[in-house]
């Protein structure tokens, strides 16, 4: 008999929390390649809300920020919607984490240190509810001075790009008609799913023109419907999703470099570049604008003041805002659509109140001394149709 099983010294389990590291500084790089049970390493200082939710989708196990997630600036939702997805959150722990930890590597959370293995290779801050709870009451002091950083931007955004806000220039034209229609934008935000999802009424009766932003032409694609543009990055894009057929609008530097037109033309793909310095949202929202849209319903694109605030969440806010300025009433959230669509009177509801004025009618008839007599006429008109029927088969 052998004793070399027996005589095998198990080591013991380490505190903590373990999974495989995802290493990437820029955050929409790294949701694309995370999965269940990994642990996402990243810089990004201010963790937005979008982010924060795709990292909840996927399913990780654990979250390393080399920046401080919650800076002071502005109020970020990002730290809250990890923790409260139970997800362990460690911050603030320094760019070396980056180089220290190798993309695939075993990882180990135990106390707001970063361990390979036994070894320490990075300690921060382990965020708890309570702690994220305490900054953002600190960062709500900060919104005053974010907000005159914004408004700024804002101006300064006007300025170099006034002439597309303004008056349309430089907006690229596609083959896709939008004149007197409705469009509606999908973009990859929170609930854009299910948001699309509540729209089925609005899409059979009206049957809009589907603009996909990025990640929102894939839910277009589970909802089994093709979308008619794309606007976003194609590297950023499976082959499926680029070959549905739609045209692309592949967004570029203000010198008209476009770094996604390559994979676009290694895949012989119509797409059109549009240089600007607008996000991608904003961009689509332009061109369903300027080829004429009667409205514009968006899905996935929250647009309130924490979203204008939070930089990481597209990066040139200030777009944003005066987009929906030029849009104005043109534009409506895929929420109020859906709701109003909930209010109006169904088709079932109508068939009962319909049912019920004829059993009202009836009764009245009925109770009336002539009811008696339409009854009996009724009852000779079928049996004169049913004996000229026989007639016409003899």
């Amino acid at each position: 008999m052998k004793l070399s099983g027996l005589l095998t010294r198990h080591s013991p389990q380490l505190p903590g929390v373990t999974g495989v590291a995802r290493v990437e500084r820029r955050a929409d790089g790294l949701l694309r390649r995370v999965s269940a049970g990994d642990i996402a390493v990243l810089d990004a200082i201010d963790l937005d809300r979008q982010t924060a939710e795709g990292l909840v989708a996927a399913g990780v196990a654990g979250v390393v920020n080399a920046a401080p997630s919650i800076s002071g600036r502005f109020p970020n939702l990002g730290p809250e919607i990890l923790i409260g997805a139970g997800i362990t959150l460690v911050d603030n722990v320094g760019a070396e984490v980056l180089r220290a930890v190798k993309d695939g590597s075993k990882l180990r959370l135990h106390e707001g240190a970063v361990y390979l293995g036994e070894k320490e290779v990075g300690r921060g801050i382990q965020q708890t509810a309570e702690s994220v709870a305490d900054q953002l009451i600190q960062a709500r002091s900060g919104m005053s001075a974010q907000l005159e950083a914004f408004s700024a931007n804002t101006i300064e955004f006007l300025r170099t790009e006034r002439s597309m806000i303004l008056d349309g220039i430089g907006v690229p034209r596609v083959d896709i008609a939008m004149a007197g229609r409705h469009v509606l934008v999908v973009a990859a935000g929170p609930d854009h799913e299910a948001d699309l999802a509540a729209l089925k009424r609005y899409l059979r009766e009206f049957r809009p023109v589907l603009v996909g932003v990025g990640g929102g032409a894939v839910a277009l694609r589970k909802a089994r419907m093709r979308p008619h543009l794309i606007v976003g990055d194609p590297r950023d894009m499976d082959e499926e999703t680029l070959r549905s057929g739609a045209q692309v609008v592949v967004p570029a530097d203000s010198d008209g470099y476009a770094p996604g037109m390559e994979r676009i033309q290694d895949l012989a793909i119509d797409g059109v570049a549009f240089p600007a310095a607008a996000n991608p949202e904003d961009l689509a929202l332009l061109l369903a604008h300027e080829h004429g849209a009667e409205l514009v319903v968006t899905v996935g694109m929250r647009a309130g003041l924490h979203e204008f605030l939070d930089r990481g969440r597209s990066g040139s806010n200030p777009s944003t805002f005066l987009t929906r300025l030029k849009l104005g009433d043109t534009l409506i959230d895929s929420r109020a659509a859906a709701a109003l669509y909930r209010n109006r009177v169904s088709t079932g509801l109508v068939v009962l109140l319909l049912a019920t004025a004829m059993i009202a009618v009836l009764a009245a008839l009925v109770g009336s001394g002539v009811g008696a007599n339409y009854i009996d006429l009724t009852v000779d008109l079928w049996h004169d149709v049913v004996n000229w029927g026989k007639g016409l088969f003899t």
